[in-house]
């Protein structure tokens, strides 16, 4: 019987140390909102990519949907907990209204061998970026990683009114009573930089945890943005 527990520990821990020295591609951001665009610039965005495992990781490929996208990272290998910048361009030429791209990443993760990131927009001329306000979050998602179960943490989201009237946050809603958002101003003119500190309670919550706060407004394209923040919560001693 010992002899049995003993073989099926020693099973156990022979795979979770085999997965730990694979090496594991994480995104620090996985998808970007360029918001309004005028049409024919070329923007771009740079992601961040990190082995968090234990061995090499290998970059094999990165595959944009079109060819108005454009991507390559600075280095193709990792070593266990280095990281290297992705940037994603896009060309706005030729396009109009709103923009959804996407960019694969090809490695060797044995669990996540295929990654996809995502950016999108809203082309525009000259003429259709005046006399309305527009709602623009540089990020709308927010990872904290590991927290211990209790406590209170919260993040801070910026956004700007990149339109040309006043901008009027109507409404700001979280999906549950765990999670409070706290507005700055509920009118930013033009130009003008607003916040939304986001809170989340972890108290008797478990395991990995993703919440969202709806953030309404008159921008009269894009009148609802949907912010979220993810959590993994680790019991007390555990």
């Amino acid at each position: 019987m010992i002899k049995n527990f003993l073989f099926v520990f020693f099973l156990f821990s022979s795979l979770a140390f085999a997965q730990l020295m694979q090496p594991k591609l994480v995104l620090q951001q996985n998808s970007f909102d360029f918001g309004d665009i005028k049409q024919g610039a070329t923007v771009s965005h740079t992601f961040v990519l990190t082995n968090s495992g234990g061995d090499l990781l290998k970059i094999t490929n990165v595959q944009a949907s079109c060819g108005c996208t454009a991507a390559s990272p600075e280095k193709s290998e990792l070593a266990p907990g280095e990281s290297t910048d992705l940037t994603v361009k896009f060309n706005s030429a030729g396009r109009m209204g709103k923009q959804l791209k996407t960019v694969k990443i090809y490695t060797n993760d044995p669990e996540s061998p295929e990654m996809t990131l995502t950016i999108n927009g809203n082309v525009v001329t000259g003429e259709q970026t005046g006399g309305t306000p527009t709602i623009y979050f540089p990020e709308t998602q927010h990872d904290f990683g590991k927290v211990s179960e209790g406590e209170k943490i919260n993040y801070t989201f910026r956004f700007v009114n990149k339109g040309q009237s006043e901008l009027v946050i109507k409404d700001v809603k979280s999906s549950c009573g765990c999670t409070a958002a706290l507005l700055s101003s509920s009118n930013i003119k033009p130009g003008q930089e607003g916040t939304i500190k986001v809170e989340f309670d972890t108290k008797n919550r478990s395991g990995k945890n993703s919440k969202t706060v709806t953030v309404r407004s008159n921008d009269p394209k894009d009148g609802t943005k949907i912010l979220t923040i993810y959590a993994d919560v680790q019991k007390k001693g555990s």
